[in-house]
């Protein structure tokens, strides 16, 4: 008999990766979303959609369920914290509660590296590296709440693992990269400290193959946090250079002084903070600490959880990726 999944944000980028991945593996696929042209296109692929607010029907989404793969969130750098504590914490709240009840043995959640975002140079991060305990903005606060909730439900017949992907790339990124592409596309790329803050994307592939890795291991992983990258790191002007190149742009590079992006993005979040309808700054604390500071992982402890090894190239996925997602942007 196949293990049965209810994957969460199945419509999103990742989530849609994480539905082909488990199809493939020979999982039976409950595939909950909000978007109603991707809920066909999972059906056609053989999942079951699920529809509708997930928060209001949690029980009856994990009924009859193996392992829960919790991918759905509210995901930017800018919002009104409630919007956040509702499709972050309390969701996950629920949705443990239910599996509980509901009898699920694997509880596979998607937290973020966003927890670690601070103005300083992190490398070679590990599971045991200490959050920011200051979050810089609500959804890497909210996500870290969930996290650590989820570990803590972790219990013998209710294994629970989070994984932290970083920065995912694929063929239905609707967040990284179109929001990179449409300054790549001007030709004028403004960065900071001459943009030599080391990034590493995540192949979408690879992030699905992990959570299904991360269920396939849960015993092994129980109650743990796995970080999970391309392992490739590079260069933000040398990613920028190579999105440019696939688009056929020659793109550039802005400087523009660090102490000045220090001193707008701390503004100009304050300024919006007061603004009716609170409008996204132009530039927040959190989006400078991606823009500014490298960030990057050791990955021995995703080998040693859960067997983890990146088999794509991010980098190569998203130059591939440009020329349709620029459409978009």
């Amino acid at each position: 008999m196949s293990r049965r999944a209810l994957v969460t944000g199945a419509t999103g980028g990742l989530g849609l990766a994480v539905v082909e991945a488990l199809l493939a593996a020979g999982y039976a696929v409950r595939a909950s979303g909000r978007k109603p042209e991707a809920l066909e296109r999972l059906k056609a692929m053989g999942a079951e959609p699920f529809g509708g607010d997930l928060l209001d029907q949690t029980d009856a989404a994990c009924r009859d369920i193996d392992v829960v793969f919790h991918a759905a969130a509210l995901s930017s750098p800018w919002g009104p914290d409630a919007a956040f504590e509702r499709a972050n914490v309390e969701l996950t709240h629920r949705l443990l509660d239910a599996a509980r009840r509901e009898g699920v043995d694997g509880f596979i959640f998607v937290s973020s590296p966003s927890v670690f975002a601070r103005w300083g140079d992190q490398t070679n991060l590990t599971e045991d590296s200490p959050p920011n305990p200051r979050p810089l903005n609500a959804y890497s606060r909210t996500k870290g709440e969930a996290e650590r909730m989820v570990r803590a439900a972790d219990a013998p017949g209710f294994r629970t693992v989070s994984l932290r992907p970083r920065a995912i790339v694929g063929p239905d990124d609707q967040v990284l990269l179109p929001r990179i592409l449409r300054l790549v596309k001007k030709g004028r790329f403004p960065l900071f400290r001459g943009g030599r803050a080391m990034v590493e994307l995540t192949d979408s592939r690879d992030a699905a193959r992990a959570l299904l890795l991360a269920d396939q291991h849960r015993e092994r992983a129980g109650g743990q946090v796995v970080n999970i990258t391309s392992g490739r790191p590079t260069a933000l002007a040398d990613l920028v250079g190579k999105l440019g190149q696939a688009l056929g742009v020659e793109v550039k590079i802005i400087p523009v002084p660090l102490v000045i992006g220090q001193a707008l993005s701390v503004a100009s979040q304050t300024v919006s903070r007061l603004l009716p309808g609170q409008p996204e700054p132009m530039l927040t604390p959190y989006t400078l600490s991606t823009l500014a500071w490298s960030q990057t992982f050791d990955l021995s402890g995703a080998k040693r959880l859960i067997d983890y090894e990146p088999r794509h190239d991010a980098i190569a996925t998203a130059m591939a990726m440009a020329p349709e997602l620029a459409k978009r942007a």
